[in-house]
């Protein structure tokens, strides 16, 4: 019995602004013998006549369509047009993810951003690359660092106001921004430099990608790339793990690039914040019963660019049940709340961590005795701040921290 053949793979076609003109001889060729090509309406519209293959309009939103359009045309050859470069923030890792890597074969066009590169002289290794394609804009505030050049990817033609009022609003408003539009076709247009302060340009083409060389205002917050931020970057009511506690708890909670972490009482959100601020890829998800402070928390995030945290509002015995398995887990408040620590426990896998910090001689006795089942290190934090005694500095002393930290077996 002869195998039945493998379908042919779907090929998928990078793209840029100028159009037909501009792609190579292999990627005309896919596209002049595809049977179907699916695109979005304007890639679609560069096509000449004699690409004669059925046009399909993708549908908005396009990610959970994908599946159903390829079954759709399942057996057929099927072309894909991507804009610039389709592995990067494009359609192809929908596509490899769908169908795998083997059956996805991929002809790229440069994109966007090393066009804006080479356009602006800057080495794309020292090039931060943030896209506000389909994501909120506040997640740009977690790349705003003195002394960094910033490639946005804009959503549309009102995102480069966007980005000058988001500056503004972080303490970036000396920031000189360039707007790159159309890059790569005859066309192309540069703008020249305006800080965000400055910022009054009209909306112009929607293809466009926005240019940030960061300049903070001396008077702005210095917000640093490590955890332990200054305890008034938050909005809180007291219930913050103060700054000095906050570092010491990261660095044993031990972040790592794709990691989510359960943030059990979340508080004002700090300690969730400053784990997924360690890395773009970094998740978390925070549980907090009290509605006010979880719409506390959530402000927090979008201020200090993490706006992908997750809230969830509810009792954590009642919730952590339906939460995505976590790689590590701290628990900041609800310590005594019956049988919380041995369900974070029976969440992790092998090789979690899990952090459990507290201030009460009640919750410091249930973490005693985790240790006797668990092992892992109990220590004991404190901190003290010199203060005015009189016409002296003396000592105060914040009250001291128990925390239990521990690896899964």
């Amino acid at each position: 019995m002869n195998p039945v053949p493998a379908p042919p793979p779907v090929t998928v076609v990078g793209i840029g602004a100028d159009g037909w003109g501009g792609i190579p001889d292999a990627s005309r060729a896919v596209l002049r013998d595809a049977e179907v090509v699916l695109g979005g309406p304007r890639q679609l519209d560069l096509l000449p006549p004699e690409c004669a293959g059925e046009r399909v309009a993708w549908p908005s939103p396009l990610r959970p369509a994908v599946p159903g359009l390829l079954a759709a045309h399942s057996g057929r050859r099927i072309a894909v047009l991507a804009s610039g470069d389709p592995m990067f923030y494009g359609i192809g890792r929908a596509l490899t993810e769908v169908l795998g890597a083997g059956a996805v074969r991929v002809l790229p066009h440069p994109s966007s951003v090393s066009y804006a590169a080479a356009r602006l002289g800057w080495p794309l290794e020292d090039v931060e690359v943030v896209t506000l394609v389909g994501r909120p804009a506040p997640r740009l505030a977690a790349a705003l660092h003195q002394g960094r050049r910033l490639l946005v990817l804009s959503a549309d033609a009102a995102t480069p106001a966007t980005v000058a009022e988001l500056l503004r609003d972080r303490g970036f408003g000396p920031s000189p921004m360039r707007v790159l539009e159309r890059l790569g076709a005859p066309e192309e247009h540069t703008t020249d430099p305006v800080t965000a302060d400055d910022w009054a340009r009209p909306p112009g083409d929607p293809l466009n990608l926005v240019a940030v060389e960061c300049r903070r205002d001396p008077d702005a917050p210095h917000l640093g790339a490590v955890p332990g931020l200054p305890d008034d970057a938050y909005e809180h009511d007291g219930q913050l793990t103060k700054r000095h506690v906050r570092a010491a708890t990261l660095g044993v909670l031990a972040p790592a690039p794709g990691e989510l972490l359960w943030d059990i009482g979340g508080g004002s959100g700090s300690v969730a914040i400053e784990w997924m601020r360690v890395h773009p890829s970094c998740r978390a998800v925070t549980v907090e019963r009290d509605p006010e402070r979880a719409a506390r928390i959530a402000r927090n995030a979008d201020r200090l660019g993490v706006p992908g945290l997750r809230v969830v509002t509810g009792d954590a015995t009642e919730v952590i049940d339906r939460l995505p398995a976590p790689d590590a887990v701290f628990v900041g408040g609800g310590l005594t709340a019956p049988g919380l620590l041995d369900l974070c426990w029976e969440a992790l896998p092998a090789g979690g961590r899990l952090v459990a910090n507290t201030v009460t001689l009640e919750s410091e006795a249930l973490l005693a005795a985790a240790r006797r089942r668990h092992g892992g290190e109990l220590v004991r934090l404190s901190v003290a701040h010199a203060v005015p005694v009189g016409g002296f500095t003396g000592w105060r002393q914040a009250m001291p921290v128990t925390q239990w930290a521990v690896r899964k077996g």
